[in-house]
């Protein structure tokens, strides 16, 4: 008899420690999960979080701050996204006229070989700024989710428009002559 009772009591022991464990697993995933959704939004009105990242084929770099004074369109893409592709020529087609009105689009690259970045830059011919993210500091830095992502931010150096997804030839015109600098 004392031994069935000392072996229910074991079992009790063993039952409450799981489900403590259970619990204090399931206290630490909510604390970690409301951790990264505080992570601040990048919302419109708000200064750029300023960064500096490498110009593709080049020891060059370009830093945000750098440009302020400047209306700065940044994109966030890769070579493996279908949307991401379809925007570039209508980003190469604008590039040279909103340059010269003191507008410069920075293309921030997610993907992490180089090579087919290149590739990728020759047989589009582009000629603004490729900037590279393999470690995903900067996408991070703007809570980036899906791409192709696009801020175009003031030549006050703060967001004016969050656009997820592409853009059209028309839209991005429009985004372009948004963040403008008055002459």
């Amino acid at each position: 008899m004392k031994e069935k009772t000392l072996q229910k009591k074991k079992k009790r022991l063993i039952f409450r420690t799981a489900m403590l464990a259970v619990m204090v697993g399931l206290v630490v995933f909510a604390l970690v999960s409301n951790a990264k959704d505080d992570q601040s939004v990048i919302a419109q009105g708000e200064k750029a979080p300023d960064f500096q990242l490498k110009k593709f084929g080049t020891e060059e770099t370009v830093q945000l701050s750098d440009l302020e004074g400047k209306g700065v369109m940044v994109n966030f893409w890769a070579t493996y996204c279908g949307p991401c592709k379809d925007e570039m020529p209508y980003m190469e087609e604008l590039y040279p006229k909103y340059k010269e009105k003191g507008v410069e689009i920075l293309a921030v690259n997610l993907d992490s070989t180089e090579l087919v970045v290149e590739r990728f830059i020759d047989e589009y011919d582009l000629s603004f700024p490729i900037l590279q993210d393999k470690k995903g500091q900067v996408m991070d830095l703007y809570n980036i989710g899906p791409i192709p992502s696009t801020l175009f931010i003031n030549p006050d150096g703060e967001i004016e428009e969050q656009v997820i997804g592409p853009l059209t030839l028309d839209k991005l015109e429009g985004h372009l002559q948004s963040i403008t600098p008055e002459e």
